[in-house]
């Protein structure tokens, strides 16, 4: 099965970068960075996601993410499927912190259950078919509109969603070019339809 290790987002001073991550987040095991000067503007076609446990975590993480410098694109509100926000790093990196919960169960705290990168494509079932011919299983699949695939042990969970949509989600125009800035690590090397690049970091079982 192909799965996720890392996740390395290239920026213009990963020092900076590994800094910032630190005190919006804490410090993260599956983040990488690499220095980068790849032309990139407008939405880059993908969103991490951070999954917590109540919603004075979603608070406390977008709070600790704001004053370590972040920009909120949607501030924490609650919704039908349950409460979240969405903040953009200084890398451009876009984040969005959510819970599933309407209720808060216990004290606020800054960790979180799952890191999830949800990837923008342009045809979700051409690209569904790629990553299934690649090794990654299907865990949920809504037609054309959705797709969250079974990564098993691994510490990074990925989706796919319609381009136009996931930068609605996140609160931005959905025109982009350029460089993604991002490449995932794991058990397999290629490029996916979208131009996003994976690389080799850990060897298949």
């Amino acid at each position: 099965m192909t799965s996720i290790d890392t996740i390395t987002l290239e920026v213009a001073d990963p020092a900076a970068a590994e800094r910032f991550y630190t005190d919006a987040f804490g410090r993260q095991d599956r983040l990488r960075f690499r220095a980068a000067q790849e032309p990139t503007s407008g939405f880059r076609g993908y969103t991490l996601s951070l999954t917590v446990a109540q919603p004075a975590d979603v608070d406390a993480l977008i709070d600790s993410a704001t004053h370590a410098g972040a920009t909120t694109l949607k501030p924490a509100a609650k919704s039908m499927w349950g409460y979240g926000g969405v903040v953009q790093a200084p890398d451009g990196a876009i984040w969005k912190v959510a819970t599933s919960a309407k209720k808060n169960t216990g004290p606020a705290t800054r960790t979180f259950d799952r890191l999830v990168l949800l990837l923008g494509v342009g045809d979700v079932a051409a690209s569904k078919r790629f990553y299934v011919e690649h090794g990654l299983d299907i865990g949920k699949s809504f037609g054309r509109v959705y797709v969250e695939f079974d990564t098993g042990e691994s510490p990074v969970r990925l989706g796919l969603y319609r381009r136009r949509a996931l930068a609605k989600d996140a609160g931005v125009a959905p025109e982009g070019s350029g460089s993604h800035r991002l490449t995932v690590g794991g058990t397999a090397s290629f490029t996916d339809p979208d131009g996003f690049a994976w690389e080799t970091t850990v060897s298949a079982n």
